[in-house]
This record gives C-alpha cells, structure tokens and sequence, in this order.
C-alpha cells in the first residue's frame, strides 16, 4: 500500500479481483450487499457475495417496448443497464406492513411488531439510479413531512454507484443532467476501465471501506480514460430531450392540446411505466382479515395513478379517462413535480419507454408540447 493518506473525494485504483475484498469489508460494516444479477435469462436485483456473481460479459438490447439481455463474452461487468427492476424496492418496498390488530375478549388490540430494518449495500447503482435515491429523498424526507418507514431504510444504505460508459438504447440521463456520471449522495464510486476500477470516496464509511483494501493513487492515465470514457457515453444516449428547462412549462402549457388524445389512444393505462420508474412513489392502504376474523393487518402497497380506482372518491372519478390519466402522469413527472419539490421526477432511465407495450416513447411525447410552445 502507498504511503498516502486516504481522505475524502480521493481518487484511488483497485485492480477488479480487489472487488472481493471490497465487498467482504462493506459486509464487516454490517451490510447486507445486493447488486446485479442474471437470473431465470433476466437481470435482477439480489444478494451478491462477489465478484463472480456479477453479470460478466453481459449488455441489454432495448427499444421501445423491448427489452433482452445479451451476453457477448466482454470482459466488463457493469456494462448491462438495468431492467424492469429499481432500487426502490429496498428503501420503499412494494408491499409494508403498516399495523396489525388482533381480537381478543371481543376488543381489538394493537399487536406489537418487531421489524428489524435491514442494513443494505447497494452495488453498482447507476448515476440515473442515484439521482433518482435523491429524488425520493426529496418527495419522502421534508421539513413539512417525512416518512418513517422510508427514512429508516434509507439511513442504514451504503450506495456503491458506478459511472455508465455504456448507456443503453433508450437512456436519455445526459438530457435530465443525472448522468452518466455519478453526482453526489454515494459512499464509493466506480469507474470501470479495461483492466481495473477509479474508485472516488464519497463518505466516511466508503473511507473506511478503502483503508481495508490494497489500492494505488490514481494517474493521470486512469482519470484521462475515465473521462473520455464518460463523454463518449454522453454522446452515445439513445434518446435525447433538449432544453429540459422549458419542458415544465411547454407541458403545463397545453394541458388542453389535441395531442393527449392521439397519445391516449395509443396508452392502455397498464401501469407498466409508473411501476417501472425509480421516482414514482404512489400508494394504496390495503386491509386483510385472517380466517379466524380474529387478526387484522393493514398494507401500504404501490400503486399507479394510471389504475382507475386510485382517482375515484364519493362522488365519482377524478380522473375517468385514459387521457386524464396519462396527461396526470406525464405533467406531473415533467412539470408539477417541479412546482412540488423542486426538482423533475424523471431521471432519464428510460424505463418507461421500454416497457411500455404500447411503445409511447415519453421523449417523443416531450418534444411535441416543446414545438407547439416554440
């Protein structure tokens, strides 16, 4: 090891066979590490051990309304963008417990339930991925409001992200400025190189980490090859939005033009996209009763605005149409949210565009309230 002092932002190289080491350090923190993985010919994310369980030599072909994994013997193993699968999962599950009460001398009682809050590392989450974390952070974690459940799991996360030099077919994260390289909020960063990773400290523990692991300085060779690396991806996006800065307003705009029902016609208001997406945070409060109707439990579950019952209320449905369904998600995730919390709820992941059975290529959607606004 060289006689260097490790701090914070440091730039540092590991060859990729100290993966496992680095692995096995976050584990002796007390992390549960979870990455990519290909199971049942799908990539998914799951616990990982080490190096060897990660999607080696593997990509992803996508288009809209497609999506298949290749494998074509490359060496890298951070190449394959995500599938239908998000992070979101681990700090906002699809399915929580919210309470549970049990009858007894025919009064119900609230039952006391230990959850234990797991310590999870997440690796090789994506700059897109990342800045969609900050996204619910800022929807989930206010002044005026913040999840319990939420801030819990996401307090005990260790974020291991890795820069994209290979986006994907329908990626468009260098328009929504999340990527392709990794922003603020991860622990450790990875660039992946031919032979090795750059690796950038980003936090105290991701310091500690590194002082485990038998790393060298970065040179000015890896960090030239990183950012030649970074700016090729930027110029290789499959889609792209332009002035993302007038797109709030260009939507917003013309909530009554004709087009949102073309776009409707097309839309079979599956909710593919909403369940997709890393940002979308809508949910429904479900009860069920056990079948000695002695016990109660109540669910927090995701749910889609794009469901018909999730707009309908006494009185009627707020939203009864495909249309109003559909300009409800688009000038929400590209405008309101804005308004709401100051930030786009889209990342640019192109996840909604891929599966999307219908092939709506939200991007396409954008560009035509921007022509009609310019």
């Amino acid at each position: 090891m060289p006689d260097m002092k490790l701090t914070l932002n440091n730039e540092v190289v590991i060859q990729k066979s100290e993966l496992d080491a680095l692995l096995a350090a976050v584990r002796q923190q007390g992390y549960q590490t979870v990455g990519p993985v290909i199971k049942h010919e799908v990539l998914q994310y799951g616990p990982i051990e080490g190096i060897s369980d990660l999607p080696q030599g593997y990509t992803s072909v996508q288009d809209a309304g497609s999506y298949r994994i290749k494998n074509t013997g490359h060496s890298r193993y951070f190449d394959i963008t995500p599938g239908a699968r998000t992070w979101k999962e681990y700090i906002y599950p699809p399915r929580k417990r919210l309470f549970t009460l049990s009858k007894e001398n025919r009064h119900w009682e609230r039952v006391k339930i230990e959850e234990e809050i797991p310590k999870y590392a997440l690796v090789g989450v994506r700059p897109c991925e990342l800045q969609a974390i900050g996204v619910l952070d800022a929807v989930l974690v206010r002044k005026d409001f913040t999840d319990p459940d939420y801030f819990a799991r996401r307090s005990r996360l260790f974020i291991l992200a890795v820069d994209c030099l290979h986006p994907g077919d329908t990626c468009f994260c260098a328009s929504m400025g999340s990527g392709p390289e990794a922003g603020e909020g991860y622990d450790l960063k990875l660039t992946e190189l031919d032979d090795c990773f750059l690796i950038r400290i980003g936090s105290d523990i991701g310091l500690a980490v590194m002082q485990e692991l038998n790393w060298e300085p970065a040179t000015a060779f890896c960090q030239q090859a990183a950012q030649r690396g970074l700016e090729h991806a930027a110029r290789s996006m499959g889609r792209h939005i332009r002035d993302i800065e007038s797109v709030p307003d260009a939507i917003l705009d013309n909530l009554e033009h004709p087009h949102w029902i073309e776009v409707s016609a097309r839309c079979m208001s599956c909710g593919n996209c909403t369940f997709v997406c890393p940002t979308c945070f809508c949910w429904d409060a479900v009860d069920e009763v056990s079948v000695t109707i002695k016990e109660t439990s109540r669910y927090r579950v995701w749910d889609s605005c794009f469901n018909l019952a999730y707009s309908a209320q006494a009185g009627g449905n707020t939203r009864p149409s495909t249309k109003s369904r559909y300009r409800q998600w688009l000038s929400h995730k590209f405008g309101n949210w804005q308004k709401q919390f100051n930030v786009l709820g889209c990342v640019g992941c192109g996840r909604c565009i891929t599966w999307c059975p219908a092939g709506i290529d939200v991007t396409e959607e954008v560009k035509v309230f921007q022509e009609v606004s310019s």
